[in-house]
């Protein structure tokens, strides 16, 4: 759980930009969103074949650049 102190004197602003800091360090988004909804085991991996494949087109554009 993220949490940060408030110290005597500091604005809300920027306690608030610390907290931020913390939950984007601690990937809290990301495992929210993550964890929203079910999917199922086969959508998973389809899902990472296709990034896979996507990642792969990508890389083989950019060697016909770059030759």
């Amino acid at each position: 759980m993220a949490y940060v102190r408030v110290e005597e004197g500091e604005s809300i602003e920027h306690a608030l930009r610390r907290f931020r800091r913390v939950v984007q360090r601690e990937n809290i988004l990301r495992d929210a969103k993550r964890h929203a909804h079910y999917v199922k085991p086969g959508e998973r991996r389809r899902a990472k074949q296709a990034a896979a494949r996507r990642r792969w087109r990508r890389r083989q554009r950019r060697m016909m650049v770059e030759p």
